[in-house]
């Protein structure tokens, strides 16, 4: 976040501090551990972990590990490690919800004694029927006006497991005709008999998300609890549980539009569904909106961060180009990564007019604007490889690089010319017969002709093998998450999401490039060893995004 960068959530945090309704900042974030981190969930930890920093507050990790039916370790660990790679580190401390259930219990049974929580014996569907419409208010539930005693003898007795799921719930006693839905006699409590990924087989009742999360913020000292839009209507509920269970530091929830990208989906329900039915390798494949598949394509927190900035933070949900994501990585490549040469469809070529045995060295340039990085040396010999995409036999209007008869540069080595073009027996080109021109080795021809083409070449000796893999988005309509529903995936699925090139040739130094490492083939795009597969670079991004800033 750059120095002085503001949104309306600081001039609400300025207002108050301003007016003496806060002293400091202190924010979190607090994920379920039922799925990995995605994109739009670095946008909650960038608002809230940067909106600390600024205020020099505070900023605590909360797992909302309410609900026992999806949630895992695997997950509470794959977040904690996404929060250090994104440098956004809980600088208040890191919570779990799951730890505060017996003061959630505490504050339910409080609710009931002040008669303003009830136990229910509607069943799910009975309740949605007497909960009313938008047009229409509800209607009060039989069980509403049972005795303090009652409620407090039903609610011990849903803790101690005497009652099976959705025999009964807990709810609190608000307002059946009001027009918030959410404030409708909400539930708080609900019977799941199912052990929990910490608390073990301790409790078969749950707080609901609604009850639980203001608790949370008041115990832990949170100020502003800043959450997505669709929390907004859910506000006077979070207010309503602050003021009747007594706190004496009211935290206040501020909302912002959810972060929307084009041709992906931010749900955890889609992104498991991708996984699960085997579209992708995994919650960490490349083409997934997750921080970890971004992470294995070769993206950084400073690129996602960059990306969320200049998206924006409002209060109205919009779309945001998927482009500005790979025109923010482009721009920080171009300047940070180094250069290095790699032939993802290699084509033979051998230099006829030069020795067999001999091999000279050109030194090419680790980044051509900053000279500070150095060289390294590139290896010549009479046997080379270049792009298959760098010829063509009949070539077409305004092709520059090499064709029959034609000249090219060898980036930083001679000017080369095709003599002969070598066939299978299907007529596939399979090796160029080529010459050198040896005056051109450190400069242009003598005789002044002009060679327009420059490509790029590996000695065929010393070239390391690899893969590359080329990524595009996983879905093939820009707006598909208005379009999925759960039987017709197949349909909106980008067949060429993914390309292989197995054959990939590599200059040596490649061989020594390490997990996450990033470099520009030249001429080619951005590239990273990737992490599972040793043997494999991942694309991350063409050399220029098609996106155009405003």
């Amino acid at each position: 976040m750059e120095e002085g960068y503001s949104n309306f959530i600081h001039d609400i945090i300025d207002s108050d501090l301003a007016e003496g309704r806060e002293n400091s900042v202190h924010t979190r974030f607090p994920p379920e551990p039922n799925g990995y981190l995605h994109i739009g969930s670095a946008k909650a930890i960038w608002i809230n972990y940067h909106t600390a920093k600024k205020y020099k507050g505070l900023f605590n990790l909360r797992y909302d590990d309410t609900n026992p039916v999806k949630e895992d370790d695997e997950f509470v660990k794959a977040i904690e490690a996404d929060l250090h790679w994104l440098g956004a580190d809980p600088t208040g401390g890191i919570y779990y919800g799951s730890d505060y259930f017996d003061k959630c219990y505490e504050f339910a049974c409080k609710l009931i004694k002040d008669g303003k929580a009830f136990v229910c014996d509607l069943s799910q569907e009975e309740m949605a029927q007497y909960r009313g419409t938008l047009t229409e208010p509800g209607k009060e539930s039989p069980y509403r006006n049972r005795s303090v005693e009652e409620n407090l003898d039903l609610f011990e007795r849903m803790k101690n497991g005497e009652f099976q799921n959705g025999e009964r719930t807990l709810r609190a006693k608000i307002d059946m005709t009001s027009p918030n839905m959410n404030m409708r006699d909400p539930v708080i409590y609900r019977i799941l008999h199912m052990d929990h990924h910490r608390q073990g087989n301790k409790w078969c009742i749950y707080p609901m998300y609604d009850f639980a999360h203001p608790i949370q913020d008041a115990l832990e000292g949170i100020t502003h609890s800043l959450c997505s839009i669709e929390f907004e209507n859910h506000r006077p509920l979070y207010n309503w549980v602050v003021d009747n269970i007594g706190f004496e530091h009211k935290p206040h929830q501020w909302e912002f539009a959810r972060l929307n990208m084009t041709y992906t989906v931010m749900s955890k329900r889609y992104l498991r569904k991708l996984v699960e039915m085997g579209y992708v390798d995994g919650w960490d494949d490349p083409r997934m909106p997750t921080l970890q598949g971004l992470r294995r394509r070769g993206y950084t927190p400073s690129a996602i961060f960059d990306f969320i900035e200049r998206s924006g933070v409002a209060k109205a949900n919009s779309m945001a180009d998927i482009r500005l994501l790979e025109y923010c990585i482009c721009e920080e490549l171009n300047e940070e990564a180094q250069r290095r040469v790699a032939v993802i469809e290699p084509l033979k070529v051998t230099i006829t007019n030069y020795p067999e045995d001999k091999t000279e060295y050109f030194e090419l340039p680790n980044h051509p604007k900053k000279p500070e990085l150095g060289t390294r040396s590139l290896p010549f010999t009479n046997k080379l490889y270049i792009e298959k995409s760098d010829f063509m036999e009949e070539p077409i209007p305004g092709f520059k690089r090499l064709k029959p008869d034609g000249e090219v540069r060898l980036m930083g080595a001679y000017i080369m010319k095709c003599n002969e073009v070598l066939h299978d027996e299907n007529g596939n080109v399979t090796e160029l017969l080529c010459t050198v021109d040896i005056e051109t080795g450190n400069g242009n021809p003598i005789d002044g002709r002009k060679v327009k083409g420059n490509i790029h070449w590996l000695s065929r000796e010393t070239a390391v093998d690899f893969k590359v893999r080329q990524y595009d988005n996983i879905f093939n309509k820009e707006n598909v998450a208005t379009l999925l529903e759960d039987d017709n995936f197949e349909e909106f699925i980008n067949p060429e999401s993914v390309i292989d090139f197995p054959e990939a040739k590599g200059e040596p130094s490649l061989n020594d490039a390490q997990i996450g490492e990033k470099f520009q083939f030249v001429r080619m795009g951005y590239f990273t060893r990737d992490s599972k597969d040793e043997g494999a670079f991942n694309r991350t991004a063409p050399l220029k995004s098609s996106f155009k800033p405003q």
